[in-house]
């Protein structure tokens, strides 16, 4: 019973950092970039690339931990984690993208 008692923080943590419950909705409005003053686009790109960054470092985290061979389904799980960061940044790359273009032609 020992083995399992101590799978159980790694498996809470890794469940923790890769929930389901998204931050990000899975699309996002473009057009509210076209009413936003510069300062505002240039607050909504740093807030974007500090998120992408978080999320980058959290992937790294995911990928690099050792699971443990007894640990059924461990590897499973920390490969959809990553699968699921990296689907966040993607969406983060295509926000920041929309913003930069909209900070192009208005700023």
């Amino acid at each position: 019973m020992k083995p399992i008692s101590m799978a159980t923080p790694v498996i809470c943590s890794l469940m923790f950092v890769g929930s389901c419950a998204s931050p990000l909705p899975a699309s996002f409005d473009a057009a509210k970039y076209d009413k936003m003053s510069c300062v505002e686009l240039n607050v909504a790109i740093g807030t974007v690339a500090d998120e992408m960054s978080a999320t980058a470092i959290a992937r790294g985290k995911v990928v690099h931990t050792n699971i443990p061979d007894w640990l059924w389904g461990g590897q499973r799980v920390a490969s959809t984690v990553a699968a699921r960061q990296s689907a966040k940044i993607e969406r983060l790359r295509q926000q920041e993208a929309a913003i930069v273009a909209a900070r192009r032609s208005r700023c």
